[in-house]
C-alpha cells in the first residue's frame, strides 16, 4: 500500500514562491513515475509536473519558474515554485503510478494573492 502526504501549501502574494513537499510511504521505487497535479475550481485537474527516473516533464504554465526533484532516500518529491502566479492557485496533489495502480494524496491548497 502507497500513502502519499502533501505539505507546503499555502497563502502567498504574487510574485512569491513556495516549496511543496509529498513524502511518500509504501513500495515506492527509484523508478516510479511520481508528480504535481493542480485542481481549481469548475476546472479539471491539470499536469504540473512529473519526474520519471531522472526524465522531468513541465506543463507549459509552468516552465521556468518551477523545478520538480526527487529524493529516493528519503521518498519525497518536492516541487519548488517560483514568480507565483494568482491563476497558479488551486490544490496541488501528489501523484505515483507504480506498476499500473494509481495513487494520489490528499491535496495542500495554494493560494497567491494578487
Amino acid at each position: 500500500q502507497v500513502q502519499l502526504v502533501e505539505s507546503g501549501g499555502g497563502l502567498v502574494q504574487a510574485g512569491g514562491s513556495l516549496r511543496l513537499v509529498c513524502a511518500a510511504s509504501g513500495s515506492i521505487f527509484s523508478t516510479s513515475a511520481m508528480g504535481w497535479y493542480r485542481q481549481s475550481p469548475g476546472k479539471q485537474r491539470e499536469l504540473v509536473a512529473r519526474i520519471i527516473g531522472v526524465t522531468t516533464i513541465y506543463a507549459d504554465s509552468v516552465k521556468g519558474r518551477t523545478t520538480i526533484s526527487r529524493d529516493n532516500a528519503k521518498n519525497t518529491v518536492d516541487l519548488q515554485m517560483n514568480s507565483l502566479k494568482p491563476e497558479d492557485t488551486a490544490v496541488y496533489y501528489c501523484n505515483a503510478v507504480i506498476g499500473y495502480r494509481t495513487y494520489w494524496g490528499q491535496g495542500t491548497q495554494v493560494t497567491v494573492s494578487s
